[in-house]
Parts: structure tokens; C-alpha cells; sequence
């Protein structure tokens, strides 16, 4: 969330506490709804200072189901529902592919779909999951939604007009939960404002900033010999670095900074050559990647929307921060990728062009990111490091 969540309840409340704490929220979300019929729900959440999964969880027997925290067996029976619209997000991105889970396989807590619908699933953040119903009548919403321990989205399955409603309702039935309480206590409520702040502040710093140890010469050297795209975080680990400020420290040859138009301008020449691209957008629970090209683009606001039939992007630009061009060696040559960044040096999205193991990354990407950093490069300021 874009704000800091306000608890008012914890693991040390009392019982009458906690039915108190819910009673009065689904009180105000009722108010704030009438005020506002079109408010999402992740912006009353914002605005009355808590979760979306505490917000859902006043509606517990009113159009929500608590599910049972099964996931990774419930993922496996996703399929049966025929096509539905997967959306992951973060702050400034919203992710939706529409499609049918295919071809999923578990491997310890980590999941992967390699459908239509492509996903890296970590189930160790599912920690609450709802069966949501929205609307009434022919307009009614029927979605899967999860969420993470701090009642954070990281992931939501919504049904459509070709899934199957019976299939839907079955699993629903079968994941419902034994208990359907109307109220859920997240971990860390009442911490500790000062020490939360100042874990933000060294999270903020570890995003942008070089540990002074920083080994520049040995990062070039391990950088260039990548042999595989999926080795590049274990390099980061092994310098005890984050993405920012490697790409500060590695030198424009592997790493260039452009200005936050660069983003747009590649959906921009994408969409214009037919390039096929790949669009990665991640939830602290989940990767979900769409694959194939980009046609009908809309800027409506602060927002640039992709809007296809099965695939839809919408970016709030506003809330891009930094743009990077990242080139990685590998055993297929050197792959190149678009990566997005918040204030925080959080990764918002990233883009590559399409591409398979085994095989070189597309001349027309390539041809598209040369184009971008004629336009857009900046200079970039290099951070201290060792010898």
C-alpha cells in the first residue's frame, strides 16, 4: 500500500476488542461507500487506514467466504474452471491476462504456470485467501482473491463469461473454510511507529544505496561471465547489492539510466512494429508475465493502459521513478530488458522482448532499446566502491 496501514487490533487484543474494531470498520467502509459507489476497494482501504483483506473480512457471510489456506492444492484445481482473468499489481502497476491455468507444477513453496496464463507463484505469502462476490444480478463479480500476512493483495482470479460458474462455485465449496469469522488479526499490528519507520528508512536505503565494500571490479568481472538471465540475483546476493544501485555501479556498457518516458515510448514502438514483448508485473506473492505483442494503447489520465482482448496494462506513470536499460550475458548472448522502478527503488514491471531458452533475444527489441537510448538516456551518477 501507498500508506502506512493503521491497526487497531493485535494477537494481544481481546475478543470483545477485536468484534468491536470490525464492527465499527464495516461501518465506516458502508459510509464511505455511499459516498462514493465507485470507490475500489483498495482506495477505501487506503483511506480508512487499513487492509483490503480486513476490509473483505467485515463481509464474511455478506458475499465473502473465507477459504481454507490449502493454496497450493486449490492452484491445481484451477484449470477446471476454464478461462478467467488473472490480475496481479503492485502500486503502479495492474496486471490482467485472460486465459485458462495451464500446465502448473508445484516445487516446494514455489509454483509455476506456463500457460497462457504465465505465473511464478510463492505460496509462502499466501497466508488469507476470500471467495469475493461483487454486484448483484447480471453485473455480479465472482473472483479467488489472496492475500499475504500484513492483508495485502498478491494475487486475484476473477471469473468471465466463458468460465465455468459450476466448476467455480464447487471449488469454492471445497476450500471454504471450517470457521467464518467475520474478522482476521494481521502480524505486525502495533508495532512500534518509530522502529517501523526506521526499518522503512534502511529498506529505502539498501534499494538505492552501495554497501561501501562494494567490490566494482569483481561485480564486472562475476557480471560478465553470466551464463543464464536466473544466476543475475545470486550475483546480486554474493555483492550484498539490490538492482539500483548495481546498475549505478557497473557502467553504461551493461546498465544505462533513461527518463521515465522511455517506459511508454517502448509500449509506444512495440505496438506500432507488431514486436512481440514480454511484460513482467510482480506482487510481493507473485510474478505474472504476458507474452505476445501489444496493440491498442490509451493514456486516460496519470494511467497508460494496454487494452487487449486478453491482455491489459494499466500503469500509473506518475509513480515511476527510475527507467533502466539492463543487458545480462548469457550461453544464447546478451539478453536485454526495460526495468522499471518507484520512489522507494522498488521493481514496478519490466520488459523484454519475446524470447525462448536456447535462443537469441529478437534483433527488432534490440533495434527498439538502441532507438530508446538515443532518445532518452541520462547520465548516470556512479556510486563508491572498493578497489
Amino acid at each position: 500500500m501507498t500508506t502506512a496501514t493503521i491497526h487497531s487490533v493485535s494477537a494481544n487484543s481481546t475478543a470483545a476488542d477485536i468484534v468491536q474494531f470490525f464492527s465499527d470498520l464495516a461501518r465506516r467502509w458502508q459510509e464511505l461507500r455511499e459516498n462514493n459507489e465507485k470507490l475500489r476497494i483498495r482506495n477505501a482501504a487506503e483511506q480508512l487506514g487499513v487492509s483490503e483483506a480486513e476490509l473483505l473480512a467485515t463481509r464474511v457471510g455478506n458475499g465473502v467466504t473465507r477459504l481454507n489456506n490449502d493454496f497450493k492444492k486449490l492452484f491445481t484445481e484451477v484449470e477446471s474452471l476454464g478461462s478467467v482473468m488473472a490480475l496481479t499489481r503492485n502500486d503502479a502497476m495492474v496486471h490482467e491476462k485472460t486465459g485458462q491455468y495451464k500446465d502448473l507444477s508445484i516445487h516446494g513453496n514455489m509454483g509455476l504456470a506456463l500457460g497462457v496464463i504465465d505465473l511464478r507463484i510463492f505460496f509462502s505469502r499466501f497466508v488469507y485467501g476470500f471467495a469475493v462476490q461483487e454486484g448483484a444480478g447480471n453485473s455480479m463479480r465472482e473472483s479467488l482473491q489472496f492475500f499475504n500476512a500484513q492483508g495485502e493483495a498478491v494475487h486475484k482470479i476473477y471469473a468471465n463469461s466463458n468460465t465455468d460458474m459450476q466448476a467455480f462455485r464447487n471449488l469454492v465449496e471445497r476450500y471454504r473454510a471450517a470457521e467464518q469469522s467475520a474478522f482476521i488479526v494481521l502480524e505486525g499490528n502495533h508495532a512500534d511507529d518509530d522502529q517501523a519507520a526506521d526499518n522503512q528508512a534502511k529498506d529505502s536505503k539498501s534499494l538505492l544505496q552501495a554497501p561501501e565494500t562494494l567490490n566494482v571490479q569483481q561485480l564486472r568481472k562475476d557480471w560478465s561471465e553470466l551464463k543464464d538471465v536466473h544466476h543475475f540475483q545470486a550475483m546480486l546476493k554474493k555483492h550484498q547489492l539490490e538492482r539500483i544501485p548495481a546498475y549505478r555501479a557497473i557502467g553504461a556498457d551493461y546498465a544505462q539510466q533513461l527518463d521515465k518516458q522511455a517506459f511508454e515510448d517502448a509500449l509506444l514502438q512495440a505496438a506500432a512494429s507488431e514486436l512481440p514483448i514480454m511484460v513482467f508485473v510482480g506482487s510481493e506473492g507473485m510474478v505474472q508475465i504476458h507474452t505476445g505483442p501489444v496493440k491498442t494503447l490509451l493514456r486516460t489520465g496519470p494511467w497508460f493502459n494496454v487494452l487487449d482482448p486478453d491482455f491489459n496494462l494499466h500503469a500509473n506513470t506518475q509513480l515511476l521513478e527510475q527507467v533502466w536499460l539492463v543487458r545480462k550475458p548469457t550461453t544464447d548472448g546478451v539478453v536485454s530488458a526495460l526495468e522499471m522502478f518507484d520512489a522507494e527503488g522498488k521493481q514496478v514491471a519490466l520488459l523484454f522482448g519475446e524470447r525462448k531458452p536456447g535462443k537469441p533475444e529478437l534483433e527488432g527489441w534490440r533495434e527498439l532499446l538502441n532507438k530508446l537510448l538515443a532518445k532518452h538516456a541520462l547520465a548516470v551518477q556512479s556510486v563508491a566502491g572498493g578497489e
